[in-house]
């Protein structure tokens, strides 16, 4: 059974959102940088699911349009993929779940790690969203356009 999950890039001045996901061995890329959202629920579409989702996780209320960069599908899980701009500054978010929150700059990004203040050590960018963001970087601009921000 394929698993439905809408996922956010999330966006600021060049650089992007990301969850340090608890390091548990029961979740999905426990340790790791990953993207804010989670698993649709009954009746939802991937956008609902979406607001729904960074309410509770960073009490981020997004009500704008969400743009949907694409799909990413594998054996389990169908990851529904959307640009959302981040409008409000860090310390107007709470966050709910998760080890650890940044913005993750394009270096970081390529670099696949990031130092996290709250674990006090450099953490790995989970490998598929890192893989989402790498795409994400080469369809919106040039990386040379991005890094100079």
């Amino acid at each position: 059974m394929t698993v439905e999950v809408a996922i956010a890039i999330l966006y600021q001045n060049g650089n992007f959102l990301m969850q340090l996901r608890d390091n548990v061995p029961n979740i999905a890329a426990p340790g790791c940088w990953g993207f804010f959202g989670g698993h649709l629920d009954p009746g939802e579409t991937p956008e609902m699911a979406l607001v729904r989702e960074l309410k509770e996780e960073i009490s981020y209320e997004f009500s704008g349009e969400l743009v949907k960069f694409g799909r990413y599908p594998s054996d389990r899980v169908m990851r529904h993929i959307f640009a959302v701009p981040l409008l409000v500054p860090l310390a107007e978010l709470e966050l709910k779940e998760g080890w650890d929150f940044a913005l993750v700059t394009v270096d970081e990004i390529l670099q696949g790690e990031r130092f996290s203040k709250i674990a006090n050590q450099v953490r790995p960018l989970s490998s598929i969203h890192r893989q989402i963001l790498l795409d994400y970087l080469q369809h919106s601009q040039p990386l040379e356009n991005i890094t100079d921000k």
